[in-house]
């Protein structure tokens, strides 16, 4: 299926909810995404066929909290790599380094485990989607501070309006998604 073919094939079974969770705002749910076992097959081989490529192989796939785990573990399957989880402050036992990020309303803190990666290790750094960039800005942060490269930031759906593909690449990091929303 070529690109174009799997883009417009994601963005049909992506679903708009309006108002949630708050006036205004258009959120982009995915969990339809999952569901189908057709469509969820379509959207992981379309991460994992980028990614078998040598030149784009990482070592490692790091998924963020929460979607970003379904997404990562599967593609990290698939190619044969393993997966650390970047997850939300508290959730992890052991030993962690973490990373402190602006929300619109307060911040927000996330964590990796200090030996989830070493130094050298190309990683796949995957989420469902990017809105302002604060959440995969901060799990770049924790990768390159334990002494990894992160090749890659991923995701499903890019919503360029809010800016956050244009900051992260602007922080270096080369994206990678498969369906763009204009607007919140």
């Amino acid at each position: 299926m070529p690109h174009r073919n799997v883009t417009d094939y994601l963005r049909q079974h992506i679903r708009t909810v309006p108002d949630w969770p708050a006036p205004g705002v258009q959120f982009r749910d995915i969990t339809p995404l999952l569901q189908d076992p057709k469509v969820f097959r379509v959207l992981i081989d379309a991460f994992v066929q980028r990614y078998m490529d040598s030149a784009l192989r990482p070592d490692v796939v790091a998924g963020l909290d929460a979607r970003g785990f379904i997404l990562g573990s599967v593609v990290a399957y698939e190619l044969g790599v393993g997966f650390v989880p970047i997850r939300k402050k508290g959730k992890l036992p052991y030993t962690t380094v973490q990373e402190t990020y602006e929300l619109e309303y307060g911040s927000a803190t996330v964590e990796l485990h200090a030996d989830a990666v070493k130094p050298g290790d190309r990683v796949l750094l995957i989420d469902d989607l990017i809105a302002t960039g604060g959440t995969m800005m901060a799990g770049k942060k924790l990768l390159e501070r334990l002494g990894a490269h992160v090749m890659e930031g991923a995701a499903i759906v890019d919503l360029p309006a809010l800016g956050g593909s244009a900051r992260l690449r602007a922080s270096g990091l080369r994206l990678f998604t498969l369906v763009e929303f204009d607007g919140h």
